[in-house]
């Protein structure tokens, strides 16, 4: 009996290549959908069979698709700063959509769409620092800066077509994953090299929700087996503040931790300055205007919904910084 084909959008991405992985260990056949100039680093010495395409190709999804039972749309534009932040905006929707509508063409049986809780906000009148649950999804203009926009238009896509057209979409929210196979890295893996080599020797009050990416990768295949159709399902770890984070990658580093707390109002004029700098040269800033209008508030969740429907855990946070520096050491970031 050969096994059932699982066609995975961003394997070469971070999450992309834990949830491929995660595949690969229950025993599915992967398709790989990479475009050309994708770095091939996550895809090493793995039995996948790679297929060539662009999620805003809908032709190329199309045909790596058929014969797929089901699908794992993971890729995204994953970037806080953009020369034109509407190439952001453009790629989730667009990548969105392409990628939903191919799935419904090749007659895929069960989707998971990687959403973020960049699309969730608390309720109105809380406090603002409180974990957010899936029960007050932002809108479009509410969402701060391109990203987040974008991951919202895209959530309320496939929630359209799953309400209209009868998409077989299970949504998965993840928070901040973290550990192993961070190639870019992303912008939280860019924060634990810089912490870790004392090029961050200063913070701001804020906070993140850490989760080990290979439970975040693990939540994917739960919310295939068990998610509800049309549901989103939060994938966090646990809420941690951006000191309490430093002073555990110091620890790990064998370097003090970081002891100045800076206020935001000062620090806007230079974010201005490197994103002027930035519209220049062509690499993204240290700092950006959203990136502050983000940090105040603490991206606090609960995966309470998850843990009850899904059967979902998550290992300590500790472990995945671990994990992360650990990786990041042998392959020399740090």
């Amino acid at each position: 009996m050969s096994a059932d084909k699982v066609l995975v959008t961003g394997v070469s991405g971070f999450v992309g290549s834990a949830v491929a992985r995660a595949l690969l260990a229950r025993g599915f056949a992967v398709t790989a959908l990479v475009r050309a100039s994708s770095p091939r680093t996550n895809l090493d010495g793995l039995p996948f069979d790679i297929a060539v395409g662009d999620m805003t190709d809908q032709a190329s999804v199309e045909a790596a698709a058929r014969g797929a039972r089901y699908l794992f749309h993971v890729a995204a534009d994953y970037r806080i700063w953009a020369r034109d932040p509407e190439e952001i905006v453009r790629a989730n929707r667009e990548g969105t959509g392409a990628v939903m509508r191919a799935a419904k063409a090749a007659g895929v049986e069960r989707i998971v769409y990687t959403s973020s809780v960049a699309t969730l906000g608390v309720a109105p009148g809380a406090d603002k620092n409180a974990p957010a649950d899936e029960t007050h999804p932002l809108t479009p203009e509410t969402g701060v800066g391109a990203y987040k926009r974008s991951k919202v238009i895209a959530e309320r896509l496939v929630e359209k077509m799953v309400t209209e057209e009868g998409l077989p979409a299970v949504i998965v929210n993840p928070s901040t994953p973290i550990g192993p196979r961070d190639v870019k890295p992303t912008p939280t893996g860019r924060i634990i090299v810089e912490a870790a080599t004392g090029k961050a020797p200063a913070f701001v009050d804020t906070g993140l929700n850490l989760a080990h990416v290979d439970d975040v990768a693990e939540g994917h295949l739960l919310a295939l087996d068990k998610g509800r159709i049309g549901e989103r399902y939060i994938l966090g770890g646990q809420d941690v503040t951006l000191r309490q984070m430093f002073a555990d990658i110091a620890g790990l580093a064998g370097r003090k931790p970081p002891t100045v707390e800076l206020p935001r109002g000062p620090l806007y004029p230079l974010a201005h300055i490197f994103e002027a700098v930035a519209q220049i040269t062509g690499k993204e800033p240290q700092l950006t205007v959203d990136a502050l209008n983000m940090s105040k508030r603490r991206m606090f969740f609960t995966s309470a919904k998850a843990e009850s429907e899904l059967g979902y855990r998550a290992r300590p946070y500790q472990d995945a910084i671990a994990d992360a520096m650990t990786w990041f050491r042998e392959h020399g970031y740090i």
